[in-house]
């Protein structure tokens, strides 16, 4: 009985890191490298009409060329509200607008803008390495409310902590090399 509820705790364990890497590599995905990818624009949000709206679910977004993204408004009076939102939001694009689209032309990275990014995907990292870090603490708590009960042993316990423990190390050092790989995606010149 107890083998079994340690082994649903730590599958759960296994799921939660391996969403948390996921949310990590996709905000990674939303960090500028030298190439355009409607994937920039994933975190800009817009006041449209007093609601904070993704800015995907109110425009189509596409990268036709490998420098320029465009922004295609499903109403085209939210344009200006698009506009503003993109110049608010740390992306570091100027947007500009024939009425119908929005255009956005994705400049070559300068060295000072690159060491930027790769900060801002540092701490995108670190935010990871704490969900993870959370997930172990939580299934930690589980296991030792599952020892106080009676319902597992010292021994139990001990293993399912080891084996969480190389689960949580297993999982920061595959967020590391996800984040090594961005890192010199953005400063490959």
């Amino acid at each position: 009985m107890a083998a079994e509820m340690i082994d649903v705790l730590l599958e759960d364990a296994r799921e939660r890191m391996a969403k948390s890497v996921e949310s990590a590599q996709h905000e990674f995905s939303t960090v500028r490298t030298g190439r355009a990818s409607p994937s920039l624009l994933d975190r800009v949000v817009v006041d449209y009409y007093g609601a904070m709206t993704p800015l995907n679910q109110l425009a189509t977004i596409s990268a036709p060329e490998a420098r320029l993204i465009t922004v295609q408004p499903y109403d085209k009076s939210s344009i200006k509200m698009i506009e503003k939102a993109i110049n608010e939001s740390d992306v570091g694009l100027n947007p500009s607008n024939d009425g119908n689209l929005v255009r956005l032309a994705v400049p070559e990275l300068t060295e000072e803008r690159r060491h930027e990014l790769v900060k801002v995907v540092r701490n995108l990292a670190e935010e990871g390495r704490v969900a993870i870090r959370n997930v172990r603490r939580d299934t930690m708590q589980h296991l030792r409310e599952l020892k106080s009960a009676g319902e597992a042993s010292s021994d139990d316990e001990h293993r399912a902590e080891v084996e969480l423990q190389k689960l949580t190390d297993a999982r920061i050092g595959e967020l590391d090399g996800v984040l090594n790989t961005k890192e010199q995606e953005i400063l490959e010149v």
